[in-house]
């Protein structure tokens, strides 16, 4: 049997896990680039050998991933699924095991790592057939060889035709090579109180409220008036953080030097003034405090998020909630951003290619399929032609969003998106920034210091850099 040599890359000291992903409490960005990764621990730098693909396809498929959300979208509409127990599966005379980890604390890359560090030598029926991962880390893993081409799988271009751009951008390799695919699209918008909308704009209508938030400058405005009629704009200044850090400039890392963009400076500034003047607070995301906001007691007039946020994220099935009232709305905002995703990766080893490729086909590519995610778990689909229909169909609303259909808004941020300004370093500084920038906000250090901070964790976390 023909072998590879892989190069192994993976190590948590890589890129540090964010908690918050799509349609969990688990996150998401960063993109495959043309830069390199940043340095592995030589620990784990030792070549490994990985068996191709036996001709003669296994009886179990594994599947790593950090939530159920996967998992939930393949019972319901993977065609021929059923469900034995609450980590087994069949597909015809296959069974399906499920390896979920959560992410806190890094444990879900730590345990996928060293699984796949062990792929060469594991057993068939214990190899690694198909794993899943978020943007943020993206290039740690689809630039090495532990993930197959998906050319390999014998899926086309044509195959993939109708995909939004950035999500296969978003995952391929420095040489070119896609290296997942994902069955969803994740565009973000601007989301708002109906009833804090009609108290203090005067209407609830997207097109009047976008003129509120229409630009950056208007929004610190309009927090003003919020703080008058006492609302906080946002939860907290980590909620549009996502949108400046997505309309950057430049990359965070040339030439081997941290540079920290204007937009994300602006973001400091606007944040500052917001947070002295007690419009807005300093709450980490998905915390108890931050997750306040999902309630009228909360007082918070706007968060900023993509479809699985609004549906999975603001408690829309709590009594009480403002989502369970439908009671909020959505319009486009200061800047257009995107936010989480996940991705299918096949493992380089897999005895199940077969399989694997139908599944990417049937859940990233059958617009049937897909278009019943959209109806069924209100999901923003992977598929051009599905929602630019669904966006036209007068039938399709959120009962989250007070019967609005927001999708057109959603397919017009998916074709924008750019992703020519993120690297492999994202995660590490977008982390360490936000940390360090909560000492300035909250006085417990001023700008230079925070700043100081800031570049002394990144230098820790990746020595090979500068500022």
């Amino acid at each position: 049997m023909k072998k590879k040599v892989l190069s192994a890359l993976l190590t948590t000291a890589m890129l540090a896990s964010m908690l918050v992903g799509c349609g969990s409490s688990n996150d998401a960005p960063a993109a495959a680039s043309s830069e390199a990764a940043p340095a592995a621990s030589t620990e784990a730098a030792a070549s490994t050998e990985v068996a191709e693909p036996a001709a003669e396809e296994g009886k179990v498929l594994n599947i790593y991933a950090w939530n159920e959300e996967f998992k939930s979208r393949l019972i319901a509409h993977y065609p021929g699924y059923e469900e034995v127990d609450g980590t087994t599966g069949k597909i015809g005379d296959v069974t399906v095991k499920w390896n979920i980890t959560p992410s806190n604390d890094n444990a879900y890359q730590n345990n996928l790592d060293a699984n796949l560090l062990k792929q060469a030598d594991a057993a068939t029926d214990d190899k690694i057939d198909m794993f899943l991962i978020e943007a943020d880390y993206a290039l740690k893993y689809v630039d090495t060889d532990y993930t197959m081409p998906i050319a390999d799988l014998g899926i086309t271009d044509a195959d993939l035709a109708n995909q939004y751009q950035y999500t296969k951008d978003i995952v391929t390799d420095s040489k070119g090579v896609l290296k997942g695919v994902s069955w969803q699209g994740c565009p973000g918008v601007l989301i708002y109180s109906r009833d804090v909308a009609k108290e203090v704009l005067g209407s609830d209508d997207p097109a009047e409220v976008q003129k509120a938030v229409v630009d950056w400058d208007t929004f610190t405005a309009t927090a003003e008036t919020m703080k008058k009629a006492g609302y906080f704009m946002t939860s907290s200044a980590n909620d549009t953080y996502r949108v400046y850090s997505n309309n950057v400039s430049g990359k965070w890392v040339q030439d081997g030097k941290i540079v920290v963009d204007d937009n994300i400076m602006k973001w400091v500034e606007d944040s500052k003034k917001m947070v002295d003047a007690k419009e807005t607070n300093t709450y980490d995301l998905w915390s108890d405090d931050w997750s306040k906001g999902f309630y009228p007691d909360g007082k918070v007039f706007c968060y900023f998020g993509p479809a699985w946020f609004v549906d999975f994220s603001m408690a829309a099935d709590t009594d009480g909630s403002i989502a369970n009232a439908g009671k909020w709305g959505a319009t486009e905002g200061p800047q257009g951003f995107f936010w989480g995703g996940t991705w299918v990766c096949a493992a380089q080893g897999t005895d199940n290619a077969s399989l694997v490729k139908d599944i990417i086909l049937k859940m990233t590519t059958d617009t049937d399929i897909m278009t019943d995610i959209v109806k069924d778990d209100n999901d923003f689909v992977n598929n051009v032609p599905a929602m630019e229909a669904m966006a036209a169909d007068t039938s399709y609303s959120s009962k989250v969003l007070g019967g609005q259909n927001p999708l057109a808004m959603y397919c017009a941020g998916a074709e924008k998106i750019d992703l020519s300004n993120l690297s492999a370093y994202d995660q590490g500084c977008n982390e360490s920034f936000q940390n360090a920038m909560k000492n300035y906000f909250e006085g417990k250090t001023d700008l230079d210091g925070a700043l100081d901070l800031f570049y002394k964790a990144v230098e820790e976390k990746y020595p090979e850099l500068t500022h």
